[in-house]
């Protein structure tokens, strides 16, 4: 596996890659590298010939009181994970090689970035908007694949590909989880013992959420007020939203008449989870 840390270098060798007629597939990560991301390398490698994996912990998308500085790294163990997939390269920029002296300019997708997270995390999407721009125009990939953990940024990446006509095919990859259901997320380290414990009410509401779907309940009311109090019945749970919306605009919706997203943010303690559910009428 091949490290690779400047953009002229990434650049080159995409381009000697694709001269060769060589498909690329890009996985974008912030490191600390768990299963979930070891599956989207692996379908990366079913999809193209050449694959990259990114870590790079992006400080546009983090707010002034968020996790930036302390959000779980460790390089050498990642490397070793991506060695043992065989991963084509590793690339690794510095904050500085990202966002040189002088940096000014930003990538906004408007619409999808209001609603859930976005309405909590002001600027955010457009730091996650910017540095994914950013990764393909540097590592020119002809594929990215996205976790559907975080779904709405796996929607905002497919309007951005599609309003600037952008030349890479965006795959999303249904969420991997914890024997015990916890989607799997690189936060999760963050978690006490009890906390663990409490986080699994996110996945255990939103398997009651499909229950009462599959049982004909289709008011949206009823459906998030059930996930509501199932998670607040833990002690060390508060919900920052618990929403319906459709799939694709993410708009709220106040019945479910075709497949709907059910998403939802929780602090365990001071560690903000997200999960998410495709409600099918």
């Amino acid at each position: 596996m091949e490290i690779i840390e400047h953009v002229k270098a990434m650049r080159d060798w995409s381009e000697t890659q694709r001269r060769e007629k060589r498909r690329i597939v890009l996985v974008p990560t912030m490191g600390f590298l768990h299963e979930a991301h070891l599956r989207l390398v692996r379908e990366g490698k079913r999809r193209g010939d050449r694959v990259v994996v990114s870590i790079f912990v992006n400080p546009t998308q983090f707010s002034p009181n968020e996790d930036f500085g302390v959000y779980p790294r460790d390089f050498e163990r990642d490397r070793r994970l991506l060695e043992k997939e065989n991963v084509d390269v590793l690339f690794h920029p510095s904050t500085d090689e990202i966002y040189p002296a002088g940096y000014q300019t930003y990538v906004e997708v408007d619409r999808l970035s209001r609603f859930l997270c976005g309405g909590h995390r002001p600027g955010h999407f457009r730091g996650v908007a910017t540095v994914v721009a950013k990764l393909f125009n540097i590592v020119r990939p002809h594929v990215a694949i996205f976790g559907e953990k975080d779904y709405q940024q796996l929607q905002l990446i497919k309007r951005m590909v599609e309003d600037l006509n952008l030349d890479v095919d965006i795959v999303g990859h249904p969420i991997v989880r914890e024997a015990d259901g916890l989607a799997m997320s690189s936060r999760n380290a963050y978690l006490t013992p009890e906390g663990r414990r409490a986080a699994l009410s996110l996945s255990r509401s939103l398997r009651r959420a499909a229950w009462l779907v599959e049982r004909g309940v289709t008011q949206a009311r009823v459906i998030t007020e059930t996930v509501r109090a199932e998670i607040e019945a833990e002690s060390l749970a508060t919900v920052e939203y618990v929403t319906l919306c459709d799939r694709v605009t993410l708009d709220g919706i106040d019945e479910i008449y075709d497949d709907a997203l059910l998403a939802l943010a929780v602090y365990i303690g001071k560690t903000r989870l997200i999960d998410n559910t495709i409600l099918k009428p």
